[in-house]
């Protein structure tokens, strides 16, 4: 399996894991207790958004949180995706997996 294939892997087990997830749960302090599960989520977001902009040679800009964290799981995936589609670097692949499993440990 290759890079991009273990990536994806990796977040189609987060999305399965948290995509059901009602608001209540989105708002409950992650493992590490000073942010939310939501919060967690976001940052990863913004993590792969800024590796997908790295690879393109594109300046990185925040990742808008828009007002239902219902939304994160598809963020999550659709920056996933721009960042195999951007045919980044192994090494860039590594990065971004990673933040994803960083992230499912403090959820």
């Amino acid at each position: 399996m290759d890079a991009a294939e273990e990536l994806v892997r990796a977040v189609d087990r987060l999305v399965d894991r948290v995509g059901h997830w009602p608001p209540s749960r989105w708002a409950v302090a992650a493992g590490t207790g000073d942010r939310s599960r939501a919060d967690v989520v976001h940052a990863l977001v913004q993590r792969l958004a800024d590796l997908e902009a790295g690879a393109t040679g594109r300046a990185s800009r925040p990742v808008p949180r828009l007002a239902n964290d219902l939304a994160l799981p598809d963020q999550v995936r659709v920056m996933t995706l721009d960042l195999v589609a951007a045919q980044a670097p192994p090494a860039v692949l590594d990065a971004a997996l990673d933040a994803v499993t960083v992230a499912q440990h403090e959820l």
